[in-house]
């Protein structure tokens, strides 16, 4: 089974994101990511969802998404080129020597540390989902990890083609 980075247009009114999220429990498809926002018209919101499923069960999906009242426009993102981020807040405990190498490792992944205590450092690092568990991978042997908090994937189509209502 493939990942799917799908990307919607909807209204942005009260419960479209729960119809959109009923639909998947309701046909037993598990949602990875959600992300939603309001964009520059602040009557629509973007919608960024990965899942996973074969060829056809993907096409059922973006099927059934367009019946929605709610969704004014469908993309499969991983059908197309596009560029795909992530953010992650990570909390590590590290004192001494250890808090040398967080710092190194937070250099080589290009994070940045936004909190710091005398135990605790909090760093926040953006990227793909590879990055992102490359990174935790690495703290791992470095140090006690805390808390990872990630926001979800975002994705946009490159070049000229754009969501649009």
């Amino acid at each position: 089974m493939a990942q799917t980075v799908i990307s919607l247009l909807i209204e942005n009114e009260a419960g479209a994101t729960s119809r959109i999220v009923g639909l998947f429990s309701q046909r037993g498809y598990n949602i990875e990511s959600l992300t939603v926002s309001v964009t520059q018209d602040p009557s629509l919101s973007r919608m960024t969802l990965v899942t996973q499923g074969e060829p056809r069960v993907i096409e059922q999906i973006m099927k059934q998404l367009n019946k929605l009242i709610d969704v004014l426009k469908v993309s499969e993102l991983t059908a197309t080129d596009y560029i795909e981020q992530e953010m992650s807040l990570v909390k590590i405990a590290c004192i001494g020597s250890k808090r040398d190498e967080v710092c190194r490792l937070v250099d080589i992944f290009n994070g940045k540390i936004i909190d710091a205590t005398p135990r605790i450092y909090t760093v926040r690092i953006f990227g793909d989902g590879g990055k992102l568990d490359a990174f935790v991978k690495q703290l791992e042997q470095a140090a006690e990890i805390v808390e990872v908090v990630r926001s979800g994937v975002i994705g946009i189509a490159r070049g000229e083609k754009a969501l649009r209502p």
